[in-house]
């Protein structure tokens, strides 16, 4: 059975089309995920605001990704040979910029007096840990350690540390594409919870609640 890959996904917002795949060359070993409860009020007020959620809890992850070009290397293969792991580190930067080609329009509105440049749209990335997880995204941090680099100072291995957060329905618009995969990533957490087993009171220590 082949080892399954995790990666971004980059997608048209409107329409879903595929624009881009990004596969980690390895999967990290681990995964670190928050969740920040979403709660009506502070502590101190009503008592029924505390039982209540005003939405989704915000989710983030943070991951470690390690490339290498060293197999590549070996076998001669010309792009690593010529760029080392530059381009798997494009790939994933210029996921945060915007196109060149975005940035000379803005130049050239504000060139010709426009006033008010509307900021420039971007494709929707799709974090994929498995079919169970599959949700949308916004980069929130990238850094990256060149650690070993080749006569031409092309970097031949690298180490990725990657901050996501997840677009839940109060960022995006729940008839969206983006709305519809977010829906899908809940609905599959709520089917894993109604599957985990329930234990008994027993198991406590104790016959019922109030007694």
């Amino acid at each position: 059975m082949p080892l399954l890959k995790a990666g971004l996904v980059l997608v048209d917002y409107d329409t879903g089309a595929v624009q881009r795949l990004i596969a980690l060359q390895y999967n990290p070993e681990t995964l670190t995920r928050s969740l920040q409860v979403q709660g009506v009020g502070p502590e101190s007020g009503p008592h029924v605001d505390q039982m209540r959620l005003k939405g989704p809890p915000i989710e983030t992850f943070k991951l470690e990704a390690i490339l290498d070009a060293a197999d590549q290397l070996a076998t001669g293969d010309p792009l690593a040979t010529a760029s080392g792991v530059q381009p798997q580190l494009a790939a994933l930067e210029t996921i945060i910029y915007p196109t060149s080609a975005q940035l000379q329009q803005g130049y050239a509105l504000a060139q010709q007096g426009t006033l008010e440049i509307v900021p420039m749209d971007a494709p929707l990335v799709l974090f994929v840990w498995s079919k169970d997880r599959i949700v949308p995204v916004k980069v929130t941090e990238l850094s990256v350690t060149e650690e070993m680099f080749d006569s031409d100072l092309n970097p031949i291995r690298a180490r990725v540390s990657l901050g996501l957060r997840v677009l839940t329905i109060d960022d995006i618009d729940f008839g969206s594409v983006a709305g519809s995969i977010y829906l899908t990533y809940q609905q599959r957490k709520e089917q894993l919870a109604a599957s985990a087993p329930g234990g008994s009171l027993v198991a406590f220590g104790i016959n019922g609640i109030l007694s």
